[in-house]
């Protein structure tokens, strides 16, 4: 008959354990692909009791009117119902050409009253919120103090000025009050706003270094006249708007003086190191009659003013500050490029189809080298008990028989 050998057993642990290898994780996959298809059971009434709902946050609907007809008290439901404004000259003619590089798309005014008080609002509405924080930069003055009212606010006096979303608000109170920041509040949860990537406030404002930095001196453009009518230290026309260009500027307060930061973003490097020789030249030849400085540039002291590239983005740094003050601002701005998604932000579904298959292909390979180590081990530990008995450690080379028994 024929021998029952110990490798026929080796080859069959050997095939029971691979598929436990492979078996094992796609029945725990499914496992929780169902436990997270079933709804859990409720639970019975005395077990426990439904756990208490936090107050959710007011939001207006995205159809809704860019502005209530009353809020906290205030009402103009007396007043006409307003038409919204879609040239911005009707809005603010001095300011309409800045205001169409921000991207402006309507406007809504509506004049309120409360037991003699009168309120004055107007809302501007922008493509994204890239638009309306930089027209909000724009309309806020340096050193206007800072309210708790939307995204970002300031006020003057009587006048308060905040941003949410794509929408810039401009309030005027006849009476200021110490309920008037709640009251605006209330408003800011009735002005609908967008969702998605309109919602996005400007990339750029993440390469400003947080460290001495005055928050309320922020100013962002996207265009020669927003960024001249915000107090910009270069030419308009030296920036290149015309390239693609936005900017970001902000002050800062360093030890020896303060100092002004500027940051030119542009789509490619090439664009960025071309625009790189133009300013510097314009710096290094100094104030001259065939290139005058500007106002801000003639205020600075001359050893501070520098200039450095990073990636795509240009750094320029003017002020009072002492040289060396200056240049660890200019050397603190750096440029990381990230493809990942923007934090509280959901991924996309091409991120998701990334996960996925990375996930799949980290399962796979590691499922290939847990086989590739089973079968080493099964393999070696078989040479090696053959080896121990005297025996090739193949066993191509094994004869079987067939033994008949002849004693009867």
């Amino acid at each position: 008959m024929r021998k029952f050998r110990i490798p026929a057993l080796l080859h069959f642990a050997s095939a029971l354990l691979c598929a436990a290898v492979f078996i094992g994780p796609a029945a725990e996959a499914a496992q929780m692909s169902t436990s997270i298809a079933r709804p859990p059971k409720p639970l019975a009434k005395s077990d426990t009791k439904p756990p208490a709902k936090a107050p959710e946050k007011p939001v207006a609907k995205p159809d809704a009117p860019l502005l209530p007809a009353s809020f906290a008290g205030w009402d103009s439901s007396a007043e006409p119902t307003p038409k919204p404004l879609t040239d911005p000259a009707q809005v603010d003619a001095g300011n309409a050409a800045a205001l169409k590089e921000y991207g402006f798309s309507d406007a809504l005014m509506r004049d309120y009253s409360r037991e003699g008080d009168t309120l004055k609002i107007k809302a501007l509405r922008f493509a994204d919120a890239s638009g309306a924080y930089g027209a909000y930069t724009f309309y806020r003055q340096s050193g206007w103090p800072k309210e708790s009212v939307g995204t970002g606010a300031a006020s003057d006096h009587n006048r308060v000025l905040f941003w949410i979303g794509n929408v810039v608000v401009d309030s005027q109170f006849s009476h200021i009050s110490a309920m008037s920041g709640s009251e605006l509040r209330d408003l800011a949860a009735k002005i609908p706003v967008p969702a998605g990537n309109k919602s996005l406030a400007p990339p750029i404002l993440s390469s400003l270094p947080q460290k001495d930095l005055d928050g309320q001196t922020t100013h962002y453009a996207l265009g020669p006249v927003g960024y001249a009518g915000s107090g910009g230290v270069l030419p308009p026309q030296l920036v290149g708007f015309d390239r693609g260009a936005e900017t970001a500027t902000a002050t800062y307060s360093l030890r020896s003086g303060p100092a002004t930061l500027t940051i030119i973003d542009y789509p490619t490097n090439q664009m960025a190191a071309a625009q790189e020789n133009a300013i510097s030249g314009y710096l290094k030849a100094g104030n001259t009659s065939q290139h005058p400085f500007t106002k801000p540039l003639q205020d600075s002291n001359p050893a501070a003013i520098a200039v450095r590239r990073a990636g795509p983005l240009l750094v320029v740094v003017s002020g009072d500050a002492i040289t060396d003050d200056a240049q660890k601002l200019l050397q603190s701005v750096r440029y990381e490029a990230d493809v990942s998604s923007l934090p509280g932000q959901p991924n996309n579904e091409i991120q998701k189809t990334a996960q996925l298959l990375v996930a799949i292909i980290t399962l796979v390979v590691v499922m290939f080298v847990a086989a590739v180590l089973l079968a080493v081990f099964l393999g070696g530990g078989r040479a090696l008990y053959r080896h121990l008995r005297g025996l090739p450690i193949s066993s191509v080379y094994d004869e079987e028989f067939i033994r008949i028994d002849l004693s009867e």
